[in-house]
């Protein structure tokens, strides 16, 4: 049986795509690589170089000067890998609400997602590797072996990421995630670069009414169905 080398996961914010994704290449032995924090990690260092979102050739020019490494946990809190800029661990500061804020703006500019793309498809040539984002379908890896895109509705999405919130301490309200969940998914799909949306050939999955160990378990029956030529 061959199993398929690269796996696309794409999906709305919230929609369960890091978890499951990391958990579908831990039981595959596969990389397991989020795209998303790349764009975090440029918001990041823009906010905190103090250069306004809202100018394009200023944002891009950080994400073309950035080394970002994503790399295994450094620390057991939680955390599915660690994400460094320049050195410095950013895993948590790429959560904060000024990042959540602001990301879907910043990877809609082009100039930042061509810096992003040479490197996420370089990794992806390595071969085994489950990539999570919104356009590696579509986009970054459009000859995926399998893509998958995981969906359910805002609010439980919303209720998702209020859960995770609560958990690391937060304070958020879920009616300021459900907004934050509603605004990021109509800047994702209507942008005009790599807007959010199923690859023609991508499995849609629902997750609304799955578990987490649903949702991996379901994958994995789709990667041995893809791996035995009988789908």
């Amino acid at each position: 049986m061959k199993l398929p080398s690269t796996i696309a996961i794409d999906g709305p914010a919230a929609s369960g795509k890091s978890t499951v994704g990391a958990l579908l290449a831990e039981r595959l032995g596969y990389t397991y690589f989020d795209t998303g924090v790349l764009y975090r990690a440029v918001t990041r260092a823009a906010l905190d170089r103090n250069v306004s979102l809202q100018d394009a050739a200023a944002v891009t020019q950080v994400a073309q000067a950035l080394t970002i490494d994503v790399l295994p946990p450094a620390t057991d809190d939680g955390r599915q890998y660690t994400v460094t800029v320049d050195g410095e661990d950013v895993t948590w500061a790429i959560r904060k609400p000024d990042v959540e804020g602001n990301v879907s703006a910043v990877s809609a500019y082009p100039g930042v997602r061509s810096a992003m793309l040479a490197q996420q498809r370089r990794i992806a040539d390595q071969g085994r590797i489950v990539m999570v984002g919104r356009d590696i379908g579509t986009v970054v890896l459009p000859q995926a072996d399998l893509k998958v895109y995981l969906d359910a509705p805002a609010e439980e999405r919303a209720r998702r990421r209020w859960h995770e919130d609560q958990a690391r301490g937060g304070s958020r309200t879920y009616e300021d995630l459900l907004a934050d969940v509603r605004r990021r998914d109509a800047i994702d799909s209507t942008r005009q670069l790599a807007p959010l949306k199923p690859a023609a050939d991508a499995i849609i999955v629902d997750t609304s009414t799955m578990t987490i160990d649903d949702v991996v378990a379901h994958l994995c029956e789709l990667v041995q169905t893809l791996g035995s030529g009988s789908r």
